[in-house]
């Protein structure tokens, strides 16, 4: 499959990726019912896992030496993520595709209450990613907020969005907390003839990205915090004759997007602590 990638001429797959662009796409009534049952049976799940006795992490569920494979890769250092195909929580999704990933990092040296500060409090380089142009805070409560992002998005094709976010967190017990950040809105941005910015029609876009929920769970364990990510995704449809080229690239920017994610986390986190803890300084000082 990728070797049929590499073979295909790069100019063909740019005429085939342009006419994609030079298409709307609408998202429909069945796509978006699809959508919310996909959501129902992992939040379900989810929920499930977080309450059992038996563990706490989607990888304590997971078959025993990949768990334990995975746990080992993580403390080491590595970001283990993969693509979820569970036969539990298919769904089959008319004119949409659904784009489900899990990945964790160790964070070394921090506390579970320091990285839950950081999640409640978030600061400009907590939400500064090399994807995100623009972030700001649009309203706090106790145990959530609305943030506003800019995600600017340059594989495959180039496309800017405004994005806002509902972030609810919850500490569990000692060692453990969960949040999630669920997309309340996301609008593609174009620019007219006078170069001003626009927003196009919620659902009436190119449809590279219509939906986008992310579920958190943090566990402090001996030397620091493991951080566990599900993200799930909602985008148009691959006509058939492009879907063997595309989708391979698609799974491959996946990956690559959720471990920079992840790597991003740590390295913001490691040094926020850090500067944090400077003598004189609480760990929520500014940094």
């Amino acid at each position: 499959m990728a070797s049929a990638i590499r073979l295909f001429p790069i100019s063909v797959l740019a005429l085939l990726f342009g006419v994609m662009q030079g298409y709307a796409a609408d998202l429909k009534p069945e796509t978006l019912r699809a959508w919310d049952t996909a959501v129902e049976k992992l939040e379900k799940r989810i929920a499930s896992e977080v309450a059992s006795n038996k563990g706490f992490l989607s990888l304590d569920f997971q078959n025993t030496t990949t768990a334990a494979a995975d746990r080992k890769r993580l403390l080491s250092g590595e970001v283990p993520v993969e693509q979820i195909n569970s036969s539990a929580e298919t769904v089959p999704v008319p004119s949409g595709m659904l784009h489900h990933w899990r990945g964790l990092v160790f964070i070394p040296g921090v506390s579970l209450d320091f990285v839950l500060s950081r999640v409640a409090d978030p600061r400009l380089e907590d939400t500064r990613q090399e994807d995100v142009l623009d972030s700001r805070v649009l309203e706090k409560q106790p145990g959530q907020l609305r943030l506003y992002l800019k995600l600017h998005r340059s594989k495959i094709v180039t496309v800017v969005y405004n994005t806002e976010h509902l972030v609810r967190y919850r500490k569990l017990e000692i060692a453990q907390a969960i949040s999630s950040s669920i997309a309340t809105k996301i609008a593609e941005i174009d620019n007219g003839d006078n170069g001003v910015e626009y927003e196009k029609p919620q659902g009436h876009d190119h449809g590279y990205l219509w939906r986008m929920n992310s579920y958190w769970r943090y566990q402090e364990v001996q030397g620091g915090v493991i951080v566990e990510c599900e993200s799930m995704t909602l985008s148009r449809s691959i006509p058939n004759i492009l879907e063997y080229m595309i989708r391979p690239i698609i799974k491959s920017v996946a990956r690559e997007s959720m471990k920079r994610t992840l790597e991003s986390l740590r390295a913001r986190m490691v040094k926020a602590h850090r500067q944090g803890t400077l003598p004189g300084c609480a760990p929520t000082c500014p940094t």
